[in-house]
């Protein structure tokens, strides 16, 4: 993988923490994002000792191959993450393009996931996303994801008929919310409603608090459970 310089924009840098069982692998990752203006916290090659480091130094975005000695990747996901998403956000870089590994990783908690096979400036610009809260995958596997909401939409236990009835959303909060459905980047609504970047985040963080959901996956399971990203 080549260097590419990455966009300051005056922005804290994020911090990154790079987990994989190859050595050279795992450097050429560090020093890419290094050099891009990231700031990589730590490193790891196996299960435990991510778990342990990531706990220790507290990065924004947790760089994670799956196939790891000790524990597996989905674990370390899974126990970083927790149940309240309050852990690092987690971009899965793998060698593995099978749709069962991309399940079982957004079900312990990954924000994205990438193939090996991307480039350094696919994975400099999934690193920025994730850490701003994007859902990324690799062309192709987005669709697989969706696909799987919707089965589990369909599939859904009846609604009680005491539940209370869902947060009532603004009607911009309600538009966000449907482009979100359908796969968009903070940065593409931002251009497609013409407001800033920030103002995408803020509607989505107002969303999460209304309807106590943790992160954005959540968000988009369900949008789509309730037909948004077809409307």
């Amino acid at each position: 993988m080549t260097g590419e310089s990455g966009e300051r924009n005056g922005r804290p840098a994020v911090r990154v923490m790079v987990v994989d069982d190859h050595p050279m692998w795992r450097d050429a990752v560090a020093r890419d994002l290094t050099e891009a203006g990231f700031t990589v916290v730590a490193t790891a090659g196996d299960g435990p000792q991510a778990v342990r480091r990531a706990r220790a130094t507290g990065p924004d975005v947790l760089v994670l191959d799956l196939n790891l000695p000790g524990l597996p990747g989905v674990e370390v996901c899974r126990q970083l993450v927790g149940p309240d998403g309050a852990g690092p956000r987690v971009l899965v870089l793998s060698a593995s393009g099978e749709h069962a590994d991309v399940l079982e990783a957004v079900k312990s908690g990954a924000t994205g996931y990438l193939v090996k096979s991307a480039s350094t400036g696919e994975l400099l610009d999934a690193v920025r996303r994730t850490a701003d809260g994007d859902p990324v995958f690799t062309p192709g596997l987005a669709g697989l994801v969706l696909g799987e909401y919707r089965r589990l939409a369909g599939g859904s236990e009846p609604r009680e008929p005491d539940r209370p009835a869902a947060p009532r959303l603004t009607e911009r909060e309600t538009e966000v919310l449907r482009l979100v459905a359908k796969g968009l980047s903070y940065k593409q609504i931002a251009e497609r409603l013409v407001i800033s970047h920030r103002t995408v985040q803020n509607h989505v963080q107002n969303t999460l608090g209304k309807l106590q959901l943790h992160n954005r996956v959540e968000l988009v399971r369900y949008a789509i459970e309730r037909g948004l990203d077809d409307a």
